[in-house]
């Protein structure tokens, strides 16, 4: 007769508290981090808050030999394109995604997936050069010339297709950001999409529904929050987006129009094409402050992303 003897290994009380004690420094280190980079922002932009106050923010000139700066040049360049490459990004990546998920024959879907998501991989400095020496004179010929002649005598909308066409400026830089931005947002839609329960969808045709009306009154109910969060993170990467609008955006500090077609400046810009050669501590502080607000504004994006989400779940729960 062979005795066999099981061994029971108790679990160890110290490995658990290990790895508790890790885990919360983990989260705690990220809320460190987050604290340091507001403090660090604060402190080095202080000589500047200090010396223009809340003008500095409705302050079009930028003069670093006279220490006068003023952010509302990069302020409303920021907000500008990233609006324009919104509007743009949000009904492509959208007839994107529902091709892919709803339209697309299953051999079609895997390359065509795999070659968005290339197109998010691409750097955004081989956006900015693509942009500046291909799109830009191409924009300019067939899109601003003819488009300044069509709505010059129309009111508002005219100034804001008016000017010399540059091929660069205000709306060259939002159509490439929006070009950049469309992977991430019809990634995001696609996957969303097919969170769809397939019976959800296979009732809907079976009772007449066409496919827009799945999509419409089916799919969009069900996955909206996720829409919305496709659509925020667009717009946070069209906020921070550095090289790509460097290249295009013109970089200049005037605003005497609200044309499109004009050249513009953006934070980012501004930032990446001063801060290696500021000199003065005002000049640097200046800067700092521009992140500082950058900093500000996608926090702003991420609690009304956050907020809207909120809203609608509410809303369901009723």
């Amino acid at each position: 007769m062979v005795k066999s003897s099981l061994s029971v290994k108790l679990p160890n009380k110290y490995g658990d508290i290990v790895f508790s004690t890790l885990v919360k420094l983990a989260a705690f280190f990220t809320l460190f981090l987050l604290s340091g980079i507001i403090l660090s922002l604060l402190l080095t932009s202080w000589p500047s808050i200090e010396k223009f106050g809340f003008s500095f923010f409705w302050t079009k000139e930028w003069n670093p030999p006279a220490d006068h700066f003023g952010a509302l040049v990069p302020i409303y360049g920021t907000i500008v394109t990233s609006l324009i490459a919104i509007v743009i990004a949000v009904p492509v990546s959208f007839g994107i995604a529902l091709f892919l998920t709803e339209l697309a024959p299953n051999w079609l879907k895997r390359p065509l997936g795999l070659a968005i998501e290339l197109l998010a991989a691409i750097p955004s400095i081989v956006y900015g050069m693509w942009g500046l020496f291909v799109f830009s004179p191409i924009f300019a010929q067939y899109f601003q010339e003819p488009v300044a002649d069509v709505v010059s005598g129309i009111p508002i909308i005219g100034m804001l297709f008016s000017g010399p066409a540059f091929g660069i400026g205000i709306l060259a830089a939002g159509v490439i950001l929006a070009i950049m931005i469309i992977p991430y947002i019809a990634s995001v839609m696609r996957d969303v999409f097919d969170q769809t329960p397939i019976m959800m969808k296979e009732s809907a045709y079976g009772i007449g529904c066409t496919t827009w009306e799945v999509i419409w009154h089916v799919v969009l109910p069900f996955t909206k929050n996720g829409v919305i969060g496709g659509i925020m993170l667009g717009l946070g990467r069209a906020l921070g987006e550095t090289m790509a609008v460097t290249f295009i955006i013109g970089n200049t500090y005037q605003l005497n129009s609200f044309s499109l077609f004009m050249p513009g400046n953006s934070i980012t810009s501004a930032i990446a094409n001063e801060f290696a050669e500021a000199e003065s501590g005002l000049h640097t502080a200046a800067l700092m402050e521009l992140s500082l607000i950058l900093f500000f504004i996608t926090f702003i994006v991420l609690t009304l992303s956050k907020w809207m989400i909120s809203r609608i779940s509410k809303k369901e729960g009723h």
